[in-house]
């Protein structure tokens, strides 16, 4: 009987040994293809982890905005342009402003303006450029070169406001949906590129608006550049002649022809 204890003992206690110096893997249940590795199952931990951490970030993504029309502005339109025509002085001059008609814009300034005359024509002949004569009608041409184009720009721009107003209020409607439908993160990048087609296009039409404002900026100029030029030629005109000429009464004897006060 003390033998059988003793070797119960040596039994136990090899046992022991066996265990501690064993590798992680072991058998449970005293099943031997059943084993169980804790190096494995940290793995697999870590594993789910990242792949909860991923579906975390894929669900904020994917969640939309309940409530987006804090974020909506007011699409304002162009009204027409409805200009009086009594007597055909403005022929034209409402379609310019509210089509595509280069047609409309070319006689609407045609009808809205003052002719040169014949006589004007043959007087102008007789001067040379740089002359206060032909300096008013370059301006006058330039403002006839680039005023219809002007008009036919504020047409285009009306017209392509009014062609685009559904497009624009679609794509807010669906920036501002609260609802799941459009609120993918891939939908939601679509919508974006979309608002900056659109705001590429609004720059564009502006971009052909101010190009009207300088080219009418470069004409009102001219205007003011040849008055301020005939001003100071006036003046130099004038001191000239008085320099030449006895102004004084004692002294006439004939009509000044060119004389200018």
């Amino acid at each position: 009987m003390k033998v059988n204890i003793k070797n119960r003992r040596k039994w136990i206690i090899g046992g022991a040994v066996l265990l501690l110096t064993a590798t992680p893997s072991f058998a449970l249940f005293g099943i031997g293809d059943v084993v169980f590795d804790p190096t494995s199952y940290a793995s697999l931990v870590s594993q789910a982890t990242t792949a909860l951490n991923q579906l975390k970030t894929i669900e904020n993504n994917v969640t939309h905005f309940s409530i987006k029309q804090q974020w909506q502005t007011t699409l304002n339109t162009l009204k027409n342009a409805n200009v009086k025509n009594m007597f055909g002085e403005t022929n034209g001059m409402s379609t310019a402003l509210n089509t595509n008609s280069p047609t409309a814009s070319s006689t609407a300034w045609t009808a809205a303006t003052v002719t040169i005359s014949g006589n004007t024509t043959t007087y102008l002949q007789g001067q040379t450029p740089g002359s206060a004569q032909l300096s008013q009608l370059a301006m006058i041409e330039a403002s006839d070169s680039v005023s219809p184009d002007c008009l036919t720009a504020v047409g285009q721009y009306r017209a392509a406001s009014a062609q685009n107003a559904m497009a624009n209020s679609s794509l807010a409607a669906q920036q501002l949906d609260g609802s799941g439908a459009t609120n993918s993160e891939v939908e939601q990048l679509n919508l974006l590129n979309a608002a900056e087609a659109q705001k590429m296009s609004e720059m564009q039409s502006q971009g052909a608006l101010q190009t009207c404002l300088a080219s009418q900026m470069a004409v009102a100029n001219m205007q003011q550049r040849n008055a301020a030029a005939l001003d100071l030629n006036t003046a130099a005109f004038v001191q000239q002649q008085r320099g030449a000429n006895d102004t004084s009464a004692a002294n006439e004897g004939n009509t000044w022809q060119n004389y200018l006060p």
